[in-house]
């Protein structure tokens, strides 16, 4: 845990009780304030009181007494209408914060120096995330992973000089964090995503650039044109990475084709080629990044390289499963858009692809480029009307409306292809509200419905 000891001695508001929001209760406890915290979830408020968190609902709290707001990143902060616990706190002249916030000043307070890595874009952020902690672990590094790929980050261990914090970063917690000052600040890239939750593309897009604004040395991908005009306005240090797609090439950045990294004058740094865990050219995008932070924070080209060659990858994110003779299952679940699936698309052929659930905005129309590397679809889920009228006459698709229905059809087509290595790909472009609380859960389901195989 990181004690919050900034707010030692004042009273703090705190809304929202998940797991970040007790983590957060018991680090502001523990550095000396005196926590009044409240859901709309009465379960979570049972959980609080049983954990020895002071509760009260907000609504009937005298907000005078209280130094700030902490805030889950969960909760509208903005749109589509403010949380009625930001339309208090506002008329009560106090800020409002999440956790990241509160570890931004104790980290300031107790180790300024300590490293902090902090990282964000639509797509490929938790994978980077883990990729560079596994490559500064891996080289020996005292290394805290945590943020919104999954740990709060108030239940780390403390900042320190000689250990690193490697903290993904979504839209919601930048916009809780306006003292966010990482040591090496990294944009992956932008497109449209949570604009409920934003309400523009240029709100959605000024947000993510916070993250590097303050950042000692920002890494930013410089391969969409939100995050290529982000890098021209950066002042200070920076380190562009490129994964060119033509034969035009940016001569100021770290680049990376036909899976080597390259620094700008040409040397090679990397090589990610039979990597299965770095297959495709968003992953190349990631290792670069990861190289970039690694050389920033001095380990050498040798453990770079074995820290990438090791790496195993995230749970449902383009993760390999399993094979049924030369049948290749890849579990790629936290797909839940087009620009996500798209990554999975550009790095398999004859793939059998099972897709569907609660569809974005656009659905798959943008993914037609790909479909002539799709043998077949097979449908879940409510988006399935929809997904079938795209499909139609361009790639051959069965409705199957559950995945236990989807996984062992497509099995036994793709078996029977004579491919030399069809692909069953489960990448459904789609949330899973319709069937799944959350697409670990979705993933987690395919991955058994694979080994239950015969």
């Amino acid at each position: 845990m990181t004690p919050v000891t900034v707010f030692a001695g004042q009273k703090v508001a705190l809304f929202g009780l998940g797991g970040s929001g007790l983590a957060t209760a018991n680090a502001l406890k523990a550095g000396g304030a005196e926590v009044i915290a409240w859901d709309d979830n009465a379960d979570s408020v049972a959980r609080a009181r049983e954990a020895g968190i002071g509760t009260q609902d907000l609504r009937e709290a005298d907000w005078s007494g209280f130094a700030a707001l902490v805030l889950s990143p969960g909760v509208p902060l903005t749109h589509p209408e403010p949380h009625w616990t930001v339309r208090l706190a506002r008329e009560a002249g106090i800020e409002i914060i999440g956790d990241i916030e509160l570890f931004c000043r104790e980290r300031r307070a107790r180790a300024p120096e300590a490293p902090f890595v902090a990282i964000t874009g639509t797509n490929g952020k938790s994978t980077t995330t883990a990729l560079i902690a596994h490559v500064l672990a891996q080289a020996g590094r005292d290394v805290q992973m945590g943020g919104n790929i999954g740990t709060a980050i108030l239940s780390l261990e403390p900042p320190d000089a000689s250990r690193v914090h490697v903290i993904e970063m979504s839209s919601f917690q930048i916009d809780l964090t306006p003292g966010l000052d990482p040591t090496i600040g990294v944009l992956m890239n932008i497109t449209p995503d949570h604009l409920d939750r934003h309400g523009t593309m240029e709100q959605y897009a000024a947000i993510k650039e916070r993250l590097i604004a303050g950042a000692g040395l920002a890494v930013v991908g410089i391969d969409d044109g939100p995050s290529r005009a982000i890098a021209e306005r950066r002042a200070g240090g920076l380190v562009r990475v490129h994964v060119p797609t033509g034969d035009a090439l940016c001569t100021d950045a770290l680049t990376v084709r036909d899976g080597i990294v390259r620094d700008p004058d040409g040397t090679a740094l990397a090589d990610v080629n039979g990597i299965g865990s770095l297959r495709g050219a968003h992953n190349w995008q990631n290792a670069a990044v990861a190289v970039a932070v690694a050389r920033a924070l001095g380990l050498t080209g040798e453990a770079i390289q074995a820290g990438l060659s090791s790496f195993p990858g995230l749970p449902h994110r383009m993760e390999e499963v399993g094979r049924r003779g030369a049948v290749l299952f890849v579990n790629d679940s936290k797909a839940t858009n087009a620009d996500s699936t798209e990554k999975a698309l550009t790095a398999f052929r004859d793939i059998h692809w099972i897709l569907g659930g609660k569809a974005k905005e656009g659905g798959i129309f943008p993914l037609v480029p790909y479909f002539q590397r799709v043998a077949h679809a097979y449908l879940i889920g409510a988006a399935s009307d929809a997904f079938a009228a795209t499909l139609e006459g361009v790639v051959p698709y069965t409705r199957c409306e559950t995945l236990e229905v989807a996984v062992p059809k497509a099995a036994e087509n793709a078996a029977a292809s004579g491919a030399p290595e069809p692909v069953v790909l489960l990448s459904p472009a789609c949330a899973s509200y319709d069937q799944f609380r959350n697409f670990e859960i979705r993933g987690d389901r395919f991955r058994e419905l694979v080994r239950a195989l015969p």
